[in-house]
């Protein structure tokens, strides 16, 4: 079923554009400072002696935050203002930076991860409604797309600022406080095109759950498969008796398909139904997961060309899910629906690596794959049993 494009209802061509522009801007570079910032605690922690699993639940500690805080995000978004709220979220963080950057303290850097998670949430919840609801309904699969490829360049981007400069003393730290502080430009160049949330959503957050599970499900299932890719990509290249080297290519090759997808898949959005193509990437993705767990990865050549369209498929499921909801949702509404996506996603990024590592502890290496596939396999059946219900609720786009 194609999605009839229609003509943008904003008066000037340029001006949703611009504002999308800004809020983009901001994501990017929010997105540059914090895999900086990911990257240098883990290797501060490591350089200090705490063992592996210490320093994933520093690391958890943002998600469990976002968990915790991101359905309160679109009540204050309607006291405070959005652009105003977004300015805040930037102080916030880059006051956590700078405490961090003062002293070295796994506890200390426990709490001001979790607040630096709330900071966190509030941007990726606020400005991807900002997208969303600026963005003209004809290009909007298109709009997130390039959305979803800009944050993908800016987390590729940060460890290796990090490699320039390296991980000792205080400059890491004031690098990535100058990224967020510098993401403050284009709120305030774009702040009055910011959409405003005016009433109360009807629907309480955690409900669209029930009300829109295609959407919502593929944002735990995008958290999931992308976090443990790439965390444990690298420990299924050493047990299937590769080098570390070969594990960091295997990274690079789903970060690069990650990349490369998103434009494509998003202008695609914009022709066929988003519920249905969000279906086609689960199977499509779970094709792939099986094929990837039959075949040997020291054959690198064919394994690593399907590790990278395998990449580029399965992380579409981000931008796609999105406009989806932008599709159905307005005002409040959409603000709401998009708190419960990333609250999600952070649920995905926290259970997807156990389960993946499960899979690979008790089938081997790959089942590092099989475990991806029978999530996608559970997913797809949530989504035709949830068709019917779902598929009443005609789009608002």
């Amino acid at each position: 079923m194609l999605n009839q494009p229609r003509r943008s209802s904003s008066g000037r061509a340029g001006g949703p554009f611009a504002a999308i522009a800004c809020a983009v801007a901001t994501v990017a570079i929010v997105g540059v400072g914090l895999s900086l910032t990911m990257t240098l605690i883990a290797v501060r922690l490591g350089e200090q002696g705490f063992s592996a699993r210490a320093i994933g639940i520093n690391t958890a500690a943002a998600g469990f935050a976002t968990l915790a805080s991101a359905s309160f995000i679109p009540d204050l978004a309607r006291r405070f203002g959005v652009g105003r709220l977004l300015f805040a979220a930037l102080i916030l963080c880059v006051l956590c930076l700078a405490a961090m950057a003062i002293r070295d303290d796994y506890w200390l850097w426990l709490g001001l991860r979790a607040l630096f998670g709330v900071g966190l949430t509030v941007l990726f919840v606020l400005s991807e409604y900002w997208i969303n609801a600026v963005a003209p309904p004809e290009r909007r699969g298109a709009i997130l797309g390039f959305y979803a490829a800009s944050v993908a360049l800016g987390f590729a981007a940060g460890p290796l600022i990090l490699a320039c400069v390296g991980t000792v003393g205080s400059a890491p730290f004031l690098i990535a406080m100058a990224l967020f502080a510098a993401a403050a430009l284009p709120i305030v160049i774009g702040s009055k095109s910011a959409p405003a949330i005016e009433t109360h959503s009807a629907t309480p957050v955690l409900a669209f759950l029930l009300v829109a599970p295609v959407a919502t499900l593929a944002g735990l299932l995008h958290g999931a498969i992308e976090t443990a890719s790439m965390g444990l990509l690298p420990v299924f290249a050493l047990r299937s008796g590769l080098g570390a080297e070969t594990g960091a290519w295997f990274v690079t090759l789903f970060a690069l398909g990650n990349v490369a997808f998103q434009f494509p898949v998003g202008f695609l959005a914009d022709m066929i139904e988003r519920r249905r193509l969000l279906m086609m990437i689960a199977l499509v993705s779970l094709i792939g997961a099986i094929a990837l767990s039959a075949l040997e990865p020291s054959a690198s050549l064919l394994f690593g060309a399907l590790l990278l369209i395998w990449g580029g498929v399965a992380g579409s499921f981000y931008a796609v899910a999105l406009g989806y909801l932008g599709a159905r949702y307005k005002g409040p509404e959409l603000a709401s629906a998009n708190a419960a996506f990333v609250m999600l996603y952070s649920g995905g990024m926290l259970g997807g690596p156990p389960i993946m590592g499960a899979g690979m502890d008790a089938l081997g290496p790959h089942g590092f794959f099989l475990a991806i596939a029978a999530l996608l396999a559970i997913y797809l059946l949530i989504a035709r049993l949830a068709g019917p219900r779902e598929g009443s609720a005609k789009p608002r786009s």
